[in-house]
């Protein structure tokens, strides 16, 4: 018998015939919330962790480095088509996850002997269990590379705990931060480069802590310092195009100027706003990207901070405050950048119109200069032809009067009684009247001609 609490269409192979035909980015999309599950993380832990620009690096090169792993080597591409791949090895794990653009690398192993809470600036290095020469031959190049101590702590005497956690970074100047809301535990870090090319970042929490809250509160505190440095990358190309930008703001100073100036050649200032249109166009579409890409890393990092839910320690400096007072000013210049690079765009395309508008008008003035002369020579055109067909009307009337006489010296050689000058001269008048008359009805039959 059925229980009535279970539902008779609950399996799995009923929602074809029950459903909807699927969008073909339906699971995709459902299974990106799982795409990169949190990783578990024992106590004591040392996490190694290495990101790195991948433009240019194909997930074949990744997947061609991943297979040096110890028991590795059947691994493929289709593994990797998800972009995150765990791999449980001998002792330790790996965490491999590619983003837009960069890849990370995460190894999280026991902590070697002689690191634990109380040691002085330990040396990780020599304690790795992963190859060193695989990890300096990663592909790409190194944005951030972390080594993350998480050690158990007695969180309740602050003073002896904050001192054994900067002891562990070297007695360096750092911040410290309590995270949670109940303060469930610390991270210190002095976000120093060390020699060997690594951060360094401790993590005390007390020794009952639940595997998979460290795994989230490294996963949050390495994406926090990640998204710092990807969204400082914006910097160098805001202080790069900084001369750029002063000269390309002068220049269309000068070229505003010039068009108040009625003397200047508006070929030339032509030119010369062409040149300058093409170079922030061309600046604009290298660098939109950087700068978009700035923005959003920023977002990511704040939100970071919040998800962390800090609390300061007394006579320190919480990691969020840290990077927010270093990073603030560098994203307020790349955004300051963006905004002048779009408000030279927008005042040269400005710039642009008016200078078309002077072309146009003075092109207007040039073909009014050039219509006044061409009906003057139409004017002089119509005064020369009256006087052709004037002319003409004498010719015509002399050729039909000469005929005339001929046609009566003709006659009165004949023997008719006529005298042919006489006849000629009387003619004249009538040969006039008609040819004036033939004229003035040609005249009169082009004119529709002409209007069409």
């Amino acid at each position: 018998m059925t229980s009535s609490n279970t539902p008779t269409t609950g399996r799995t192979d009923a929602l074809p015939s029950c459903l909807p035909p699927d969008d073909i980015e339906r699971h995709t999309l459902h299974n990106e919330v799982h795409a990169r599950p949190t990783a578990r993380i024992h106590l004591p832990a040392l996490v190694v962790y290495v990101a790195v620009l991948n433009e240019g690096v194909s997930r074949e090169d990744e997947c061609r480095h991943l297979r040096r792993l110890p028991g590795q080597e059947a691994l493929t591409t289709d593994d990797l088509a998800l972009n995150f791949l765990r791999l449980r090895l001998d002792h330790y794990t790996m965490k491999w996850e590619r983003h837009t653009e960069f890849t990370r690398y995460s190894i999280v192993q026991p902590l070697p002997e002689g690191a634990m809470l109380g040691a002085v600036n330990p040396d990780l290095l020599q304690g790795l269990l992963i190859n060193l020469q695989w990890l300096r031959e990663i592909p790409g190049k190194t944005i951030a590379a972390i080594l993350m101590g998480m050690v158990p702590g007695d969180l309740q005497t602050p003073e002896q705990t904050l001192s054994a956690a900067r002891a562990w970074l070297g007695n360096t100047p750092s911040t410290a931060s309590v995270l949670g809301r109940n303060g469930h535990s610390w991270a210190v870090s002095d976000f120093l480069l060390r020699p060997d090319g690594f951060e360094r970042i401790l993590v005390v929490a007390p020794p009952d802590t639940l595997d998979t809250r460290a795994g989230r509160v490294s996963q949050r505190v390495l994406e926090l310092e990640t998204y710092r440095l990807m969204a400082l990358r914006g910097l160098p190309v805001a202080k790069q195009l900084g001369p750029m930008l002063s000269q390309s703001e002068k220049a269309l100073a000068d070229i505003m100027a010039n068009l108040e100036n009625k003397a200047a050649s508006d070929q030339e200032l032509l030119d010369t706003l062409v040149s300058l249109a093409a170079r922030v166009e061309r600046a604009t579409a290298e660098h939109v990207y950087r700068f978009s890409a700035t923005r959003a890393y920023n977002e990511l990092v704040s939100q970071r901070i919040t998800e962390l839910r800090e609390r300061a320690i007394p006579g320190t400096q919480t990691m969020g405050e840290f990077m927010q007072r270093r990073l603030s000013p560098a994203i307020a210049t790349v955004a300051a950048t963006a905004q002048r690079l779009t408000s030279l765009s927008e005042r040269v395309a400005r710039t642009s119109a008016l200078l078309r508008t002077r072309v146009d008008i003075a092109t207007e003035v040039q073909n009014q200069q050039l219509l006044e002369k061409l009906t003057r020579g139409q004017e002089l055109q119509l005064q020369l032809q009256t006087t052709v067909e004037g002319l003409s009307i004498a010719a015509i009337s002399y050729y039909v009067v000469s005929l005339l006489l001929y046609g009566g010296k003709a006659l009165n050689a004949a023997g008719f009684p006529i005298n042919p000058e006489m006849a000629a001269g009387a003619s004249v008048p009538l040969v006039l009247w008609v040819a004036w008359t033939a004229t003035r009805r040609i005249h009169k039959r082009l004119q529709p001609v002409n209007r069409k």
